[in-house]
């Protein structure tokens, strides 16, 4: 059963959040750099048929996207131990899960905003934000 938060009760999160997605964006490009280096290695020795490989740069990356996916893992796991959703790790889109006029919906927040000034409904995904206004604050029910 997901968490259902109230706004302030999700901005009260938003220290803690942000940080653990600047994490997750960054190991997620230091993974894919990793990934790319450990193929175009790869791609090479493939090609150049008899070459002798690169072993200490071929092991060097392969430990770097080790590395890189474990520390992912970890920060997403922590992520989700808070009950907000992961929405885009490319552009830190993150959602809060909340009630509003008895459906649920999400508080939508995106790396870089000031707090959270957004949400929508579950299928408008994020193209579908509208700001929250004093009708959505007087009468969404968060976790109620």
């Amino acid at each position: 059963m997901p968490r259902f938060f109230h706004v302030l009760e999700a901005e009260r999160l938003l220290p803690e959040v942000e940080p653990l997605l600047r994490d997750i964006i960054d190991c997620k490009r230091q993974f894919e750099h990793s990934a790319r280096e450990l193929n175009l290695q790869l791609e090479k020795i493939a090609a150049a048929g008899g070459m002798i490989p690169p072993r200490e740069r071929i092991a060097e990356l392969r430990e770097q996207k080790e590395t890189a996916a474990q520390r992912l893992r970890a920060a997403l796991e922590k992520l989700e131990e808070t009950g907000c959703l992961l929405k885009d790790a490319d552009i830190g889109l993150i959602d809060f899960p909340t009630r509003y006029q008895g459906r649920e919906v999400y508080l939508c927040w995106k790396l870089g905003e000031s707090g959270i000034r957004f949400w929508h409904h579950i299928e408008d995904g994020f193209r579908g934000r509208k700001p929250i206004d004093s009708e959505f604050l007087s009468s969404h029910q968060g976790d109620r």
